[in-house]
């Protein structure tokens, strides 16, 4: 349960925080339990997977998780306040998030208090979780909306009080990357210390900011199954880990073989439907319908592919419908053993494009069994 050292990027997974956090989400005793599991068999480096202040059931939880002998680093999240951390550090956890509001809405309408106590209490709660030996991330809640030279004071009165990282919330998914990268770098270059991203997609740009932010410097990045979490939810884990390794050249050793598999299972405990489009995972990424797209890909897949479907555990599809050609006919046809001619697919391919738009779906496999017995078969008895 540590922090492997030397990483170029980190990932920190909170699906089991966070991601319960989805309005009318709850995942089973057993179910966060074996979603850690899965994570960590992936190679996830830290786990985020509770609040133990709740008490009952959830503390109970945390703790089990933090006696499973993991590989990966287990959190807990906390508000500065020293109870809390003592709530978390009695489970057993090798890590702490303690989180803060830090911008001046939060400051003068949520927590009704001042920059000073914001600063005063957090220091306060850092101070106490080193002096028990664990790792300490804290977290500058609000941070995109932030008075910048506050957030960086913030930042050094937590290195000082022996932080080892700060996360950087976008908690209502304000930014876009260009003001994300800003706002990283001129914390990076004031105080050093290691950045986590916390991004949320409000505006649809979670993962976006969290590449932005580890181009700037960061060099963690916090993420759930399926962008689960508050409102437009988190960032992504299978969108961030396949970008690093396919737009940035940057893997991380974590086996996205079982990235449909995981996405899966947090679907069906989360109550929340994996759609067909979801990038990275959902089941169209690799299917085909067009007939430009479908011959390009049969002839060389990375036409329109830019990664094989079996690297995230999905497999490819021809589809067959109102867009479709002869070449994905012929194709097809191959899977179910038969050889369809030149001829007969462009005989066929009128039929099955109007039954498609009578249908206004693709076609089964058994309808257009049927339609090339009527088309094909009957013309040839009738010759």
């Amino acid at each position: 349960m540590t922090l492997k050292k030397g990483k170029k990027v980190y990932i920190v997974d909170t699906t089991l925080r966070d991601g319960e956090q989805t309005a009318g989400v709850v995942f089973a005793n057993n179910e966060k339990i074996r979603i850690a599991q899965m994570l960590d068999e992936i190679g996830i480096d830290q786990l985020e997977v509770g609040i133990p202040t709740m008490g009952g059931d959830e503390k109970e939880t945390v703790a089990k998780i933090a006696k499973l002998g993991l590989n990966a680093s287990i959190m807990a999240w906390n508000r500065a306040v020293v109870k809390d951390v003592q709530e978390s550090l009695e489970c057993g956890v090798d890590a702490v998030a303690i989180s803060v509001s830090t911008s001046d809405i939060h400051i003068e309408h949520k927590l009704k208090k001042t920059r000073q106590w914001v600063l005063d209490n957090m220091t306060e709660a850092v101070r106490f979780a080193k002096k028990e030996g664990v790792y300490v991330s804290v977290n500058a809640e609000d941070a995109s909306r932030t008075d910048m030279d506050f957030l960086i004071e913030f930042a050094k009165c937590a290195k000082q009080a022996g932080a080892d990282r700060l996360r950087f919330c976008d908690t209502v998914g304000f930014l876009d990357p260009f003001k994300t990268y800003d706002m990283v770098k001129a914390i990076k270059e004031a105080v050093d210390i290691d950045i986590e991203m916390h991004t949320h997609n409000d505006f649809g740009m979670a993962t976006a900011n969290a590449l932005a932010g580890m181009k700037a410097g960061a060099k963690f990045i916090g993420v759930t199954v399926n962008g689960l979490g508050e409102r437009a939810g988190n960032a992504a884990l299978e969108e961030v880990v396949m970008a690093l390794k396919h737009v940035y050249k940057i893997d991380l050793g974590i086996d996205t073989t079982r990235f449909r598999e995981i996405s899966e299972y947090v679907a069906l405990a989360s109550g929340r439907q994996l759609p067909a489009w979801k990038a990275i995972v959902g089941t169209n990424v690799f299917a085909h319908e067009s007939g430009i797209h479908v011959d390009g890909a049969l002839k060389n897949p990375h036409t329109y592919e830019i990664f094989n479907p079996d690297e995230v555990g999905l497999e490819r599809q021809i589809v067959i419908g109102k867009h479709s050609g002869t070449a994905a006919l012929i194709n097809k046809f191959k899977e179910y053993g038969r050889v369809l001619t030149e001829e007969e697919a462009n005989q066929l391919l009128p039929h099955v494009r109007k039954l498609a738009i009578q249908l206004k779906r693709p076609l089964f496999d058994k309808e257009l069994m049927y339609l090339y017995e009527d088309v094909i078969k009957n013309r040839e008895k009738a010759i």
